[in-house]
């Protein structure tokens, strides 16, 4: 597997929040129902780039 700089890792919580929070503002007005449906798309987010870094990792340890 090709090493990452730690600091390109940096720019994954910006990101996070940026897409959570557009996204939720998109589906309310409210600024709590938007920072908890941000909130809720961060999580989702984040699980699913935590499941396919196992998927590579996974894929580089059986190649």
């Amino acid at each position: 597997m090709l090493p990452i700089s730690p600091s390109y890792l940096l720019y994954y919580l910006p990101l996070i929040i940026a897409i959570a929070l557009v996204f939720g503002g998109t589906r309310h007005e409210n600024t709590k129902l938007i920072v908890q449906h941000a909130l809720q798309t961060g999580r989702w987010i984040t699980g699913f780039m935590g499941i396919i870094f196992i998927v590579v990792c996974i894929l580089n340890w059986l190649l």
